[in-house]
């Protein structure tokens, strides 16, 4: 499963963008080419593991539109009633996912319930595996791309995107294995496997939710991104310590804010040249960033007890 929380971005913004963008047109591509190909594979075999697979790639083409209008708007540059953007676009995307696989889960129980009672003779089984094993194929190589414009942009939308379709993959083997049980066995195979891939669909909307959350509330960088920003601002030869740093990630967007120990004698045009130097060096790690730092004379820095949540670790 993707984890709950994104890195930030490894390329410049405007890259960023591209591809996130390439990546929701190749996504909705794959998932229109899926649907006509398994609604013909359920029309021919009436197979119910088949029909949730078929809910399930529609509801992808579906999430997927949206993650494409979502990460339009989340791209848009900032304006005057959105100073910091509107990069949580992404996070509202992620919960509109969410409701989709949430609903399509529920729907796929009860027709599998209903199966499982009064079982039906699976048929057409061969199209319906080589259906599959395409379907197999072409996730695949959608994931292989989705999985780089993650790893370059960490987009939350994307990420909840191609966790539809890892969930997919299983889905896909679990509906061929259904289908050779099948037509060699009981029929009710098929209903039971149509439970299991629901009961993971609904897992993997969980995923989504929490991911999406994260986001909205604000939830800090990952431990290592902050242990590294921590480095680099005290890297400077002439930075005395650092403190109270805060960070948070919307969209494509990085947001970091901290206070620099600096020497009380300090001539204020030295003090900003020093800020300047810490703020590109972390642009280099983090580009694009918005990055706000806040110069504070060493001698002025409290030492007295803080509240943990504004604590920053000073080793």
């Amino acid at each position: 499963m993707a984890p709950t929380t994104t890195s930030s971005p490894k390329i410049a913004p405007e890259k960023a963008a591209q591809l996130m963008r390439r990546a929701t047109h190749a996504s909705i591509t794959v998932a229109l080419i899926l649907i006509l190909a398994k609604a013909l594979a359920w029309g021919m075999s009436g197979s119910v593991s088949m029909l949730a697979t078929l809910i399930d790639s529609t509801l992808d083409a579906l999430a997927s539109l949206v993650n494409l209008l979502a990460v339009r708007h989340a791209l848009s540059p900032a304006d005057k009633e959105h100073r910091f953007g509107h990069g949580k676009a992404e996070a509202l995307a992620g919960l509109a996912q969410a409701t989709f696989i949430t609903g399509s889960a529920a729907f796929l129980l009860l027709e599998s319930g209903r199966r499982v009672i009064n079982p039906v003779p699976v048929e057409a089984y061969t199209l319906g595996i080589s259906v599959m094993l395409f379907s197999i194929a072409a996730t695949v190589l959608l994931l292989a791309y989705q999985r780089h414009v993650i790893r370059q942009t960490g987009s939350t939308a994307i990420s909840a995107d191609a966790l539809h379709y890892r969930t997919d993959l299983l889905v896909n083997a679990s509906v061929i294995l259904a289908l050779w049980l099948s037509v060699r066995g009981w029929p009710g195979f098929d209903a039971l496997f149509a439970i299991a891939i629901a009961l993971y669909i609904l897992y993997s909307a969980w995923e989504i939710v929490k991911q999406a959350f994260d986001h909205l509330m604000d939830r800090e960088l990952p431990d290592a991104d902050r242990q590294r920003i921590s480095e680099i601002a005290r890297t400077h030869p002439e930075v005395r310590g650092m403190h109270d740093l805060r960070s948070r990630r919307a969209g494509t967007a990085t947001f970091i804010q901290l206070h620099l120990e600096l020497d009380d004698e300090l001539p204020l045009l030295q003090a900003h040249r020093i800020s300047d130097e810490v703020e590109d060096s972390l642009l280099e790690s983090y580009p694009g960033a918005e990055i706000i730092i806040h110069i504070d004379p060493v001698s002025v820095v409290p030492h007295e007890p803080v509240p943990a949540f504004l604590r920053e670790e000073n080793a």
